[in-house]
């Protein structure tokens, strides 16, 4: 089959590499543009077009479809379209160019969390499951019919683990799935409206730790939390993000913090956190015990950064 393949980050490089390995000819892959990464400020291309150019295959960088971009698209003469992650919203010429449509792989077992970032709302709910589905791409977001799913256990997962995860899920059910869309056995399913959450973008305030959170929540938080918006709070009047935490079998006062033995406890409501990865503001990540060794006094209390 004659594959156009449109993704950016991580998530979308196993899609386009189970294409290759399948044996789909990819006609073109698009991407978003390199962009500045890090604390060099420098370009750093996709890891869609990294993968891209090891395969040797044609690559267009595009912020949106403009007509160049469509006409490279009419020029490819794909028989499908195939997106993960792409980032870009496609105009009706682009939805219907390919004979057998265009094709998403959202990761999230709609019609639970259409939208940005499902992943993480995934964890931050406490869903027992999280999934990916093979879904037609229409005007609204990720409204379309979904033909196919897939889905891995959530609990004790960080948002980068369960990602890749998905990722791997999405790559290979989407390569399964291929052949029945190109002979019309695939059956599609209409998403249940009464069944639909949204997915809304994980901001950095967000993510900040609160000691008024029960203990679940506050690990529910560290899990889900990225570079982008990092679990972050404050302890002995000291900002860190924590990286690692479980719930504790102890309790404690909410807004009180506790050494003991190495260990750093912080109380919430319904009990305490023990934390097991550090990260202080300015210094490297390291695990809670050395972090610990620096923290002094017995009426030590922690809450939420301003």
């Amino acid at each position: 089959m004659r594959v156009v393949f449109m993704g950016t980050p991580d998530f979308a490089v196993p899609s386009l590499e189970k294409l290759v390995e399948a044996g789909h000819e990819v006609a073109l892959v698009i991407t978003r543009p390199d962009a500045v990464r890090g604390r060099g400020k420098k370009l750093v291309p996709s890891p869609v077009k990294a993968k891209a150019l090891e395969l040797e295959l044609p690559v267009l960088e595009a912020n949106r479809m403009d007509p160049e971009v469509v006409g490279a698209l009419e020029a490819a003469r794909a028989d499908i379209f195939c997106v993960a992650a792409y980032g870009c919203i496609l105009p009706d010429a682009v939805l219907t160019m390919a004979p057998l449509g265009i094709v998403n792989v959202h990761a999230s077992l709609l019609p639970r969390w259409r939208g940005a970032a499902p992943i993480q709302r995934a964890i931050l709910a406490g869903d027992e499951r999280a999934g990916v589905s093979i879904m037609r791409i229409g005007h609204g977001v990720d409204t379309g019919a979904y033909c196919a799913q897939a889905s891995t256990t959530v609990a004790g997962k960080h948002a980068e683990e369960l990602t890749s995860e998905l990722a791997l899920l999405g790559g290979q059910l989407l390569v399964d799935t291929l052949p029945a869309i190109a002979d019309g056995s695939a059956v599609w399913t209409e998403q249940d409206e009464a069944l639909v959450t949204h997915a809304a973008k994980i901001s950095k305030a967000e993510m900040r730790l609160d000691p008024e959170m029960g203990a679940l929540d506050v690990v529910r938080h560290v899990l889900a939390s990225s570079d982008a918006a990092p679990a972050r709070c404050s302890i002995a009047g000291k900002a860190v993000r924590v990286l690692a935490a479980r719930v504790a079998d102890r309790s404690l006062s909410a807004f009180d913090a506790l050494v003991e033995g190495k260990r750093v406890y912080l109380g919430v409501p319904n009990g305490a956190v023990e934390l097991l990865e550090v990260k202080p503001d300015g210094k490297r990540a390291m695990p809670a015990a050395a972090w610990a060794a620096g923290l002094h006094g017995t009426d030590l209390t922690w809450g939420r950064l301003s």
